[in-house]
């Protein structure tokens, strides 16, 4: 048995990229040939913490591609356009940075969505992002889902038809531990690899490689040796295979020091959340009801409404906006970052900058803190001479009212009273959503710690506080955020 993957480590040390040992490895396996010449693994699967070194992965085997592998069309895709984009840049760097390289590209593609590398035989490296449904009908001889870990059976089922008609094609997934209901096909893909281990039968179509940890549970004894302890050493050496390279045991458990528990797991331990076979995305809001209504040109107009949202561990938090778009409704998440630090300073922004008719936070929920911090912000601002801020108050709906919030927004995707952009934040929020109880009526949840439903809680209540408006004649779409 041969493998291609020297030669791409030698290849990307060439373009000035000095790869880990653990990404040699990777490639050595993952790039392995059967006695055909063919590839051993049709399907790649690499499963591990952030600021490892995935992307430099990546970038070895897509320069393989392009200039060894003589692979008509790669195509990159992310979850995010930003992150397609920014895959594209770091490579385009390395081309160009390499002159034996740069002079056999033809052409840059650098249009907005178009991003791609194309040489002057024809072949491509093509970047697009996932969630606008960019890619149905490409057909890649290497597709790389960067992001895995937001990846469902929608994309799988537009992607694997198209590779029936390429000799020897390969799929390679990348992305970082399991965030619950997002989780499909990596979920799918560590259940195959998991199996073949315990059967002692490796899976002939799947490389598998996975970092990660297996925590103490409550049952553990004192002694237990099966499990590791989150918060020693050996867990973050165990689950970081950049350690030494390009991540230090000092700043890991700076991060443990000033994240919470359970995102420390994920995002640095790879403790992923994935779901079982049983359980589908989507379980609410089906999803191509909601694609059907994304509208890219839509914009909302005077008055809106924000809220804010965000999840229990506070995380992340969201900054939405509902509008009027015509005869719907404009559904838009503005912000989407971890932390909460930035919240406020940015309302007050948008504040300053929309005049907005009313802002939405549900008190009894995790963003309520942020209600008298915002409410002092608010009317801060407001005293300036040059600004406009009419409403300082925040909107609390009750309980009902947040089950009436919740029966609109789904009403509306049935309706099709609701356009939106189709952002990521939004998607993968509804993806990972399910219902509780509120009374006699229903409020979201999230169907696994790993998912934050923020964008689409801070969604419905902007809407909601949109519709509870008295009417206001429509002034035209302002200026973008």
């Amino acid at each position: 048995m041969s493998s291609a993957g020297q030669e791409a480590i030698n290849l990307a040390k060439r373009a000035g990229l000095h790869l880990d040992p653990w990404q040699q490895f990777v490639l050595d396996q993952a790039m392995s040939e059967d006695a055909a010449g063919d590839w051993s693994a049709f399907e790649v699967a690499i499963n591990l913490p952030r600021q490892n070194g995935k992307g430099a992965l990546i970038e070895a085997r897509e320069l393989w591609g392009l200039f060894i592998g003589g692979e008509e069309l790669i195509l990159h895709s992310a979850h995010e356009f930003k992150t397609a984009k920014n895959a594209f840049r770091r490579i385009e760097r390395l081309i160009r940075g390499c002159p034996d390289l740069h002079k056999r590209v033809k052409r840059y593609w650098q249009t907005t969505g178009e991003e791609a590398i194309e040489l002057h035989n024809g072949q491509m490296l093509r970047f697009i992002a996932r969630s606008n449904g960019s890619g149905r009908g490409f057909s890649g001889h290497c597709n790389m889902l960067d992001e895995a870990m937001v990846l469902g059976d929608g994309a799988m089922d537009a992607l694997m038809p198209t590779m029936a008609a390429i000799e020897n094609p390969q799929i390679w997934y990348l992305g970082s531990s399991g965030i619950g209901a997002p989780s499909v096909q990596l979920g799918r893909l560590r259940r195959r690899a998991l199996a073949a281990l315990e059967k002692g039968v490796p899976d002939p179509s799947l490389a598998y490689f996975e970092w990660s940890i297996s925590p103490h549970v409550d049952e553990c004894r004192p002694d237990c040796r099966e499990h590791d302890d989150p918060g020693s050493v050996e867990a973050i050496l165990k689950a970081n295979p950049a350690v030494g390279y390009r991540l230090s045991v000092l700043k890991a458990e700076r991060e443990r020091s000033s994240m919470g528990p359970e995102g420390y797991a994920r995002e640095r331990l790879g403790v992923g959340s994935y779901p079982s076979e049983e359980e589908d995305a989507w379980s609410v809001i089906d999803e191509d009801a909601w694609r059907a209504l994304a509208d890219g040109t839509s914009r909302p107009s005077d008055p809106v409404v924000f809220s804010i949202d965000m999840p229990p561990e506070r995380s992340h938090a969201a900054i939405c906006v509902a509008g009027r778009s015509g005869q719907a409704v404009h559904v838009e998440v503005v912000e989407h970052r971890p932390g909460i630090g930035w919240v406020i300073p940015r309302a007050v922004e948008l504040a300053r900058r929309w005049n907005p008719a009313a802002w939405v936070i549900d008190g009894g929920g995790p963003a309520g803190s942020l209600i008298s911090g915002l409410q002092d912000a608010l009317k801060e601002a407001a005293a300036e001479a040059d600004t406009t801020i009419d409403v300082i108050e925040v909107t609390t709906p009750k309980v009902r009212e947040i089950g009436q919030a919740t029966g609109q927004f789904i009403d509306s995707v049935a309706d099709q009273t609701t356009v939106h952009l189709d952002q990521a934040p939004m998607a993968t929020a509804l993806a990972g959503a399910e219902l509780r109880p509120l009374g006699d009526a229903s409020a979201w949840a999230r169907r696994g710690v790993g998912v934050d439903i923020s964008p689409l809680v801070a969604g419905t209540l902007a809407r909601w506080g949109l519709v509870t408006l008295p009417e206001e004649e429509d002034e035209g779409a302002p200026n973008l955020w």
